[in-house]
């Protein structure tokens, strides 16, 4: 099985450029040119669900980045934590990861994650997943352990927990998806991979 089609990964996420390195795909990552907290913020005021805001802010990362890119596969990729219907995004501090984690104790919340691929800005698919994870009830004085103990990666991750790093430390149990977790929605994407024939 071959998944050889070249492709721009519209993402600086660290997470998402381990797994694809993983699997050895062939792909360059290239920064996205779009201001994603002006985008959330007028998402908000729309009353977006989280859902609606993964696609969408994945499909303008890919975009800004395919009018750039011509006659290349640009796929892009957002991922949201919702709370109680309510999104959470990356914390900027320590002090916002500690509260983030802090709401998230004890309870269950949404993962969800969307990849798009553009060419030639035309957008030509999407997958949305989501995947629920449990936060074990932790104490103020765990948390700050924990933040300690990531340091400032832990501002990487838009739950403020790192699945493939020190996330099981805090994490009491997924349902779903391991790869969404970290921010992608892999397997879609490989079957969509297999079938673009369009090489570099």
């Amino acid at each position: 099985m071959s998944f050889n089609s070249y492709f721009i990964l519209a993402s600086a996420s660290k997470s998402r450029m381990f797994i694809l390195k993983k699997l050895k795909l062939n792909f360059k990552a290239y920064k996205p040119s779009c201001n994603e907290d002006d985008f959330k913020k007028e998402f908000i005021k729309k009353n977006f669900s989280s859902t609606k805001i993964s696609l969408e802010l994945a499909k303008i990362k890919a975009k800004s980045v395919s009018i750039k890119k011509r006659n290349l596969l640009v796929v892009g990729s957002d991922s949201i934590v919702d709370l109680n219907g309510k999104a959470l995004y990356k914390a900027k501090n320590f002090k916002k990861a500690a509260s983030n984690i802090k709401k998230l104790s004890g309870k269950h919340h949404r993962l969800i994650s969307s990849a798009v691929a553009y060419y030639n800005s035309k957008l030509v698919w999407s997958a949305t997943e989501e995947t629920v994870v449990k936060i074990r009830k932790l104490k103020s004085f765990e948390i700050s352990q924990y933040l300690n103990l990531c340091g400032l990666d832990v501002l990487n991750s838009v739950g403020c927990y790192q699945i493939e790093k020190k996330g099981p430390i805090i994490i009491e149990e997924i349902k779903g998806d391991f790869f969404n977790v970290m921010g992608f929605p892999l397997f879609s994407f490989l079957k969509f991979l297999k079938k673009f024939n369009i090489k570099k």
